[in-house]
């Protein structure tokens, strides 16, 4: 029998997030390149499928499908041990199995937030969603920056010309700024396209996860680039989102320049991450 054992709210004192500026790695790296990088042209064609069948139809069958949890019984450790048979198809900075990725981004938040062992749970399964790609699902439907569906593509989407092939883009209430949504419904009421961000908070919701709520929030919108980077969709946003956003910042911060550090003895982490799974989300999950 399983044995939750509640957390409390977070102290509005633990609320502070470090400044974005204070972590930079001593690199020249350049990330998020799409047109300079040796991956580009794979990179480019998973957006291009993900961006001409993501529509509103699409994603509502992924949810029936996903969030049911019968595909399979595992442990989060046999889940990270999953992610060594994946390479992100859409990342143009690496090309790792992407458990490397979770133990390094899941470092730095150790060592710049020593206080808070829920982050550095966070860091290390943020991608976790990403065990579909090995289930069958398309990594197009699986990786990648995330976006509303049922309203309009915001030009800060990253290839975002692709979109005037989406089935939706013929469907008049999907292509206003709205769109299906009411002004500052809240990014919760509000579709997402579907990867493993959604997948990974459904299943962590699901199964009872004792994380907190920021720990969940940054989970589900860290590949929400137009809204956590470039500013878009604050029309649907509402005050709770404003609340979390310093945290989806602060988990997107490390996910994406902790690639540049050095390879983490993965062997010799998994006890301390043990520690805080049988903390935080203890068991036999149901994904």
């Amino acid at each position: 029998m399983r044995v939750l054992v509640p957390q409390p709210d977070l102290a509005e004192a633990d609320l502070i997030c470090s400044d974005p500026s204070d972590y930079r790695p001593e690199t020249t790296a350049v990330f998020r390149d799409y047109a300079g990088s040796d991956r580009a042209e794979l990179v480019r064609e998973t957006y291009r499928l993900m961006h001409t069948s993501q529509c509103v139809a699409f994603v509502e069958e992924k949810h029936q499908k996903w969030c049911r949890f019968n595909h399979t019984e595992m442990t989060v450790m046999e889940a990270l041990d999953e992610l060594n048979r994946l390479v992100d198809d859409s990342d143009p900075d690496v090309d790792v199995p992407n458990i490397v990725h979770a133990f390094q981004a899941a470092e730095q938040l150790r060592k710049h937030h020593p206080d808070k062992d829920w982050m550095h749970l966070t860091g290390l399964i943020h991608d976790l969603g990403k065990v579909m790609a090995l289930w069958g699902e398309p990594q197009w439907a699986v990786v990648g920056d995330t976006f509303p569906v049922g309203c309009q593509p915001d030009p800060s989407i990253v290839f975002a010309e692709q979109f005037a092939d989406n089935p939706d883009a013929n469907t008049p209430a999907y292509q206003t700024k709205h769109g299906i949504y009411s002004p500052h419904i809240g990014l919760d009421n509000v579709t997402m396209s579907w990867g493993h961000d959604e997948y990974l908070y459904q299943v962590l919701k699901h199964n009872q996860s004792t994380l907190p709520k920021e720990a969940l929030g940054a989970i589900r919108y860290h590949s929400f680039y137009p809204w956590h980077t470039s500013g878009a969709y604050t029309h649907l946003a509402n005050e709770h989102d404003a609340a979390m956003l310093p945290w989806v910042k602060e988990l997107n911060k490390f996910d994406l320049y902790s690639k540049a550090d050095e390879l983490p003895d993965i062997e010799a982490l998994k006890p301390y991450y043990q520690g805080l799974i049988d903390k935080f989300c203890p068991g036999v999950l149901k994904w």
